[in-house]
């Protein structure tokens, strides 16, 4: 079930000015002029922050990250509740780009390159409190493990623990991935109760 207009994430009032300054950037141009703002969420009290690839049209005009069926997915991985998922001085969501980049031929639009490389360090510096960065899906694990053209998201999700306890990747919770999830057992058996174990002593 989709949040209500009126439960979007607060975004506190120390993030405002980065929150103006991503509006004002020239890259973010035509979606200011649009009336179309940048989404994401921060506090800096934040425990987990959550890397995903972009937001989607549903969340864009929802302006709630996450809304969709990928993200009740997400939370059931991550073992919280909506309320928790979207208290920003406990889990921050910052995804690769802040605006949803447009629907592609097999899906949407890769995020924009650079601007992950921008803005999340400026963001990530107000979050001294961060424990666990959850990196979800191809783009968010790529830019964060310097993962080469080589490697295998599957295989990098299986040796998990190698990137802990900083980062903890994850495939993307996306109803297109129920064959992969079929095709490897280990996920759902082994990953996803480590993952939870670790999110609730972050958010300790």
């Amino acid at each position: 079930m989709a949040m209500d207009e009126q439960e979007a994430p607060d975004l506190g009032q120390e993030f405002a000015d980065v929150f103006q300054a991503i509006r004002n950037d020239e890259q973010n141009r035509d979606y200011t002029e649009r009336g179309i703002d940048p989404l994401f969420t921060a506090g800096s009290h934040a425990r987990i922050v959550i890397v995903g690839q972009a937001p989607g049209r549903i969340a864009q005009d929802t302006r709630i990250p996450w809304n969709d069926k990928s993200g009740d997915r997400l939370r059931d991985w991550l073992g919280i509740d909506r309320k928790t998922f979207y208290d920003p001085q406990r889990v921050s969501i910052m995804p690769m780009d802040f605006y949803f980049p447009g629907a592609g031929k097999s899906g949407d639009l890769p995020p924009r390159k650079g601007f992950a490389e921008k803005w999340h360090p400026v963001l990530l510096a107000r979050m001294p409190e961060v424990r666990l960065t959850v990196l979800v899906g191809n783009y968010a694990t790529r830019r964060y493990l310097h993962l080469s053209s080589k490697d295998r998201l599957t295989d990098v999700v299986h040796g998990y623990r190698a990137y802990l306890p900083e980062y903890f990747p994850l495939v993307h919770p996306s109803p297109r991935n129920q064959i992969w999830l079929r095709k490897n057992p280990w996920f759902e058996e082994d990953v996803l109760p480590d993952l939870r174990s670790r999110v609730t002593e972050a958010l300790r």
